[in-house]
């Protein structure tokens, strides 16, 4: 009995010390908040990071990234806030956090200490405006202070319209033409064996995982392929710069084929991949790939004034069946990745590979950028003319006609060769300057600008 008295004294002993120090530590908070000192002065302004923030152009009816900016009291004492609200209420379709409560429209009653901040979270998702080109949203961003100072910063974005599809079967004959963004979600487009999906003067943005695939034919005239995303990853850096935003374009085996004239594809995982069928590319781009450029795997393919460029596999791998390739510029400068692919391989399958090379330039970061070899038989399928290419120099004349074999230590090499190549920005431009000795075969080619971003 004695050592339980013993333990029940002990423990409200411990009690007892642990009250005093908890009332201590509690006056001194108490004091701390006495001594803090709010002011009604009108000349007190509160301070922001930004005056005004400015979103990246969205699709309507899409929302937003999620953008935030600082609110800092730079004042000798503390200020409140009494209200916090949208000028225009819930009509602009911003919705704004501030210090973890949102404005549905208005919050009340922040308090800003001296030298203290508070972090403000924007966002929107703008209503259709039925018009062709982007359109201004705007709202104002209103707090008023507890001695009746209202300051604003202002919300801005652009707003456009977009024709949306998802998980499209097109299975019959179907055109599509738009002078507005078509948007694609879901698995993207599937072309059927039996149909031909032509698309006219149209920019098509795949969302994530989407893409085109064709069981049966595609026929593409002035379209941009790219992804959905419109913000930035950096204000310097367009997400529509970072490669693998959507997934392409396959062409299925032994379908009727593919047709691109004029067109762009950017930013994909692989441009486009194609087996056992025909594919013919005219003034087309194909830039900027987490894969492949154009794969092609025992097909029959012809590729004339184009540019193939900035993948991290090759940029043109062909295996197998026949490919013509003219007046076309293959340029590896993958950014991403040191390890990158080559920009021409060529191999032979069960089947033989022909290649026919005239007229193009070969190029890229490494010392050898074009790989390749005989065929089953012993014998080369290949050969080039007026070209230059970078790679170790071969001899053989009739296989290689009229060549120029890029090295590290010419004058106009590599990137040299091109308008713009801005590797720190990912911004170029591989139209051929007037320098450049690939440039007496490139006049009268399309600007192939891999910065172009039509219609944004």
């Amino acid at each position: 009995m004695h050592n339980k008295i013993k333990g029940k004294s002990f423990i409200s002993y411990m009690m007892k010390r642990l009250f005093f120090f908890i009332s201590i530590i509690a006056l001194l908070l108490s004091a701390c908040s006495d001594n803090d000192s709010f002011s009604t002065d009108a000349s007190y302004r509160l301070t922001f990071s930004a005056d005004t923030v400015r979103l990246d152009t969205l699709f309507s009816t899409v929302p937003s990234s999620t953008y935030t900016f600082w609110v800092f009291n730079k004042n000798a004492n503390g200020v409140r806030i009494r209200t916090a609200r949208l000028e225009r209420g819930n009509q602009s379709g911003f919705r704004v956090n501030v210090d973890g409560v949102y404005l549905n429209p208005v919050a009340t009653d922040f308090e800003l200490r001296e030298g203290d901040s508070l972090r403000v979270f924007v966002e929107v998702t703008t209503h259709e405006n039925l018009a062709a080109d982007p359109q201004l949203v705007e709202d104002n961003l209103l707090f008023t202070l507890e001695s009746g100072v209202e300051q604003r910063i202002n919300l801005r974005t652009y707003s456009w319209d977009a024709q949306k599809i998802e998980s499209l079967q097109v299975a019959g004959d179907m055109t599509i033409v738009s002078d507005r963004p078509v948007v694609v979600y879901g698995t993207g487009i599937e072309v059927a064996k039996t149909a031909t999906l032509t698309i006219k003067n149209t920019t098509l943005y795949f969302h994530g995982n989407a893409g085109i695939h064709v069981e049966g034919q595609l026929i593409a005239e002035n379209s941009l392929f790219r992804g959905d995303r419109l913000d930035h990853m950096f204000s310097y850096l367009p997400y529509d710069r970072v490669s693998g935003q959507w997934k392409g374009i396959s062409v299925a085996v032994k379908a009727p084929g593919c047709t691109l004239t004029d067109c762009e594809i950017h930013s994909a995982y692989t441009g486009l991949s194609c087996d056992s069928t025909t594919v013919t590319l005219t003034n087309t781009v194909i830039h900027n790939c987490r894969g492949f450029g154009l794969y092609a795997h025992d097909s029959e393919v012809s590729v004339t004034n184009c540019q193939m460029s900035n993948t991290l596999n090759d940029c043109l791998t062909l295996l197998g069946g026949t490919a013509k390739v003219d007046q076309t510029t293959l340029a590896q400068f993958y950014p991403f990745s040191a390890p990158r692919g080559a920009a021409l391989r060529f191999a032979h399958t069960k089947q033989d590979v022909q290649l026919t090379c005239t007229n193009t330039l070969v190029t890229g970061y490494d010392a050898d950028v074009v790989f390749g070899g005989v065929n089953e038989d012993g014998k080369p399928g290949y050969t080039f003319q007026n070209c230059i290419l970078r790679t170790t120099e071969v001899t053989d004349e009739t296989l290689f006609k009229d060549i120029i074999w890029e090295k590290s230590s010419d004058e106009i090499q590599g990137s040299k060769h091109f308008v713009l190549f801005d590797d720190d920005k990912l911004c170029y431009d591989f139209s051929i300057k007037e320098d450049s000795p690939a440039y007496e075969y490139s006049i009268g080619r399309k600007n192939n600008s891999a910065d172009k971003e039509k219609n944004n």
